[in-house]
């Protein structure tokens, strides 16, 4: 095998055979897969680099097309030598799978510089940013130069482990990780390493940023996914720090962090509302690993963390379906939130600092009457046994719905 035999003669003649087959056909008839990254781009179509090579090497008088196995140096091999002959190969995005496993799986696999002994926190301290911006409705593309400025702000304040304030090296790591898009740029994106070149890069192209489309939507629409994600960039790399501060900032530290965002739904009124069981155990579940992370016990603490409650709220929420769960309720609002949702208010039938659950079976769904009632009316005590009984209740036939045969899939 002899690359540097090959020309731009045999390259043309190889990207004439791709026009004339169709991209694939071509592969199929050279044993190739479709590029996961390099491309060459040549007169406003795009093609194969490997493909492209191997079967230029045919064309090269008494030598064989090059399959695949060939590539010992793989993609970067072949794109070296087209560059080498002027042409341009473009490195493109592996975006990440839009869908809530494949997400989290995404953050799990992230490569962290950890030369501190624990991993650096300038990947995550970005994608916090992105997913609060998400929630927010605001723009997908930021400009180069307020990503800078926001990003690095939150870097040089939150960073604990040596991170600068450098938010080029986690947007080209996100970049190759398939969980950041740039646009309007020329040239191939660095990889996050070395320092006046990558920053000189950014310099330069000014790109647009942000999370690829349908990574924005999934995190911004589903509050489900939107929760599993922070809390595997917690846990992933935040351990032993105080992530309240930076959580609070970028608009992900409420009670309502778990909550979906209807985009185009209609008012979403008490009488619309059905109980998906299967989503109601997923979430009984995620509540319930929750609580074995403080070794199956609540653990008093004298700051609110909502992460702690957040699944168990958003359970109770979809079990109630729109309606205050008091049986003696004289009445709730029939306004509703500014996000079209009832007026209701989650609380804990026995108060945690005494003992009570982050979980389903100890929470109820209030209107704002009952809520009063309940916290410092004068039959209190009365009223929270009684909604102690409903939320066991309510819980438990919430939970047999999840095992029937007719539950329905996420």
């Amino acid at each position: 095998m002899a690359l540097s035999d090959i020309t731009r003669s045999e390259v043309a003649k190889a990207i004439e055979e791709c026009d004339r087959l169709g991209r694939d056909l071509f592969l199929k008839s050279y044993g190739f897969r479709r590029a996961r990254s390099y491309l060459l781009s040549y007169e406003g179509r795009q093609y194969d680099s490997k493909a492209i090579v191997g079967a230029a090497h045919g064309f090269l008088t008494g030598q064989e097309p090059l399959t695949a196995s060939h590539f010992s140096g793989g993609a970067q091999h072949a794109a070296g030598l087209l560059r080498g002959l002027g042409y341009t190969v473009e490195q493109e995005m592996v975006r990440a799978d839009a869908t809530p496993g494949a997400l989290v799986d995404s953050i799990t696999r992230l490569r962290a510089n950890r030369s501190s002994g624990r991993p650096a926190l300038y990947q995550p301290i970005t994608l916090l940013w992105a997913i609060g911006r998400a929630r927010r409705g605001e723009p997908r593309l930021v400009s180069w130069h307020d990503t800078d400025a926001a990003v690095g702000s939150l870097l040089e304040r939150y960073g604990a482990r040596g991170e600068r304030s450098r938010p080029d090296y986690p947007v080209a790591a996100l970049y190759r990780a398939g969980l950041w898009e740039l646009r309007n740029h020329s040239g191939v994106v660095p990889t996050a390493h070395g320092d006046a070149r990558l920053r000189n890069w950014f310099t330069d192209n000014q790109p647009l940023g942000g999370l690829p489309e349908p990574v924005y939507d999934l995190v911004r629409r589903s509050g489900e996914t939107r929760l599993s994600v922070i809390e595997e960039l917690l846990s992933t790399f935040f351990e032993g720090l105080d992530y309240g501060p930076l959580l609070t900032e970028v608009g992900l530290y409420d009670d309502e962090v778990a909550d979906d965002v209807d985009t185009d739904e209609p008012d979403g009124r008490p009488e619309q509302w059905l109980l998906d069981a299967a989503r109601y155990e997923r979430l009984c579940r995620n509540a319930e690993r929750q609580e074995a992370r403080n070794g199956g016990r609540r653990v008093t603490r004298t700051t609110h963390n909502p992460l702690r409650s957040a699944w168990a709220r958003q359970a109770v929420l979809d079990r109630c379906e729109g309606r205050c769960e008091n049986p003696g309720c004289t009445g709730q609002p029939e306004d509703l939130t500014e996000a079209r949702k009832p007026i209701l208010e989650v609380d804990h039938v026995v108060d945690l600092a005494l003992g009570g659950r982050d979980h389903p079976s100890q929470m109820v769904a209030l209107c704002p009457n009952c809520h009063a009632v309940k916290t410092r009316g004068r039959t209190r005590e009365t009223l929270r046994e009684i909604l102690l009984r409903v939320a066991v209740e309510r819980h438990n036939a919430a939970r047999d719905a999840s095992r029937e045969p007719s539950s329905t899939s996420p």
